[in-house]
């Protein structure tokens, strides 16, 4: 590459020399004994290289549906909308670090800051942005026949864009920059859909957001049939204290793409995910990124609620009252947004979110499990062979000896 480019310096001094004497540049090439040092021009001794030409991006995101017309089992799932009665997340503000958010779609329009660390263009070119803004804060528009909405539309959305691409060759140093930026920009939750490789810079930028006491959510990372077995953690959801997030299908299993190697705090759906997308909607996206969305909203539910709360607290109150783990790679389980905003835990005063001083228990709270009513039945079937066993030895030490008295003959 240093050739190629030495090589178009020459070319370029040549090129001015020839048209300054008006003669073709290969018999202008000056030589040192013809050019003394003392009458060469400036201009010509000092000749700029060509400017570097600015790169083509492709801003093609995959086409939209124009409307989602039934409710999304993810959102029927988590019923999350049971929680607005007491906070929409008001008050919060929740980063995208990300590819953009198109600011014009209608259930996120007006609602968004957007930045631009690429320092290329605002639109979200690949779409990805859009579909998790979404998810955590679109605007409830079911009045309007659109049955799909966010999980906290009441938080502010900040758009901050550091790539124009779905993937890259190695660490990419704009996103601990976006991380920073963040940050400076007042979130207090930070979702990072997006998986790299372990650099200083990365651990710094999470330390960073982490000392401000931000939240930090971020997707476990997504895997293919031939990846399984070969692919290790992903950061920054490996960090400490970062909540990584898996993928479950609509069964509740850990869905077959999502990283089983990364640590693991909770799960939220990732699979046949509706959300908005450019210009309009997706109905079935797949991966962590989504997931990691639902929960970033369920955090900023908490922070509004639960104002007193630290970073860490956050983070153990989401585990403690998801629903269960469903197996490697799901962490304590589905999350659970009612329970995480109402629950009464260990080390807290009600709705205060400061801890009792002293108490350094861990948080904990039972799985309240569903009804085993085939227990149930064969309990109170045994119970009533019992008593009915009891009734007819008590009948039998009563009659038996009457009847015998009278020879067995009825009573008058």
């Amino acid at each position: 590459m240093r050739a190629v480019k030495l090589g178009g310096l020459a070319a370029a001094g040549a090129l001015g020399l020839a048209a300054f004497v008006g003669t073709p540049s290969a018999a202008a090439k000056p030589t040192p004994k013809s050019t003394p040092k003392s009458t060469a021009s400036p201009s010509r001794s000092a000749a700029k290289p060509p400017p570097k030409p600015t790169p083509t991006i492709a801003c093609n995101p995959p086409q939209a549906a124009a409307a989602l017309t039934t409710e999304p089992w993810a959102q029927k799932r988590l019923d999350f909308t049971r929680v607005w009665s007491l906070t929409r997340g008001s008050g919060v503000s929740v980063a995208v670090v990300d590819s953009g958010v198109d600011t014009t779609q209608p259930q996120l329009a007006g609602h968004v800051t957007s930045v631009d660390v690429t320092h290329t263009m605002m639109r979200d070119c690949i779409g990805h942005g859009t579909g998790v803004a979404g998810i955590i804060g679109a605007q409830d528009r079911r009045s309007r026949d659109m049955p799909f909405v966010g999980v906290a539309p009441g938080a502010h959305l900040i758009s901050v864009k550091f790539t124009n691409e779905d993937h890259t060759d190695g660490p990419d140093p704009r996103l601990p920059q976006a991380i920073r930026t963040a940050v400076s920009l007042k979130a207090k939750v930070i979702n990072v859909s997006v998986t790299a490789p372990d650099t200083l810079a990365l651990r710094s930028a999470v330390r960073f957001a982490q000392a401000h006491d931000v939240v930090v959510v971020a997707a476990a990372g997504n895997v293919t049939d031939q990846d399984k077995g070969t692919v290790g953690p992903a950061y920054p959801a490996a960090y400490p204290d970062v909540i990584g997030v898996g993928s479950l299908d609509p069964n509740g299993s850990v869905a077959d793409s999502s990283n089983t190697q990364t640590k693991v705090s909770v799960s939220a759906p990732g699979k046949e995910v509706a959300t908005t997308w450019p210009g309009g909607y997706a109905p079935a996206e797949e991966g962590t990124s989504f997931a990691a969305a639902f929960v970033s909203g369920t955090a900023v539910l908490v922070r509004a609620y639960h104002p007193g709360l630290t970073y860490k607290q956050v983070k153990s109150r989401l585990e403690a009252t998801a629903d269960g783990s469903s197996g490697a790679g799901s962490g304590a389980g589905m999350i659970n947004p009612m329970q995480a905003v109402t629950a009464l835990l260990p080390g807290e005063s009600s709705n205060s979110g400061v801890a009792a001083p002293g108490d350094t228990r861990s948080i904990r709270v039972a799985y309240r499990r569903p009804p085993d009513r085939q227990t149930r039945s064969v309990a109170l079937l045994v119970t009533g062979v019992a008593l009915g066993a009891s009734a007819l030895a008590v009948a039998g030490g009563v009659f038996i000896p009457m009847g015998r008295r009278r020879g067995w003959r009825p009573g008058r």
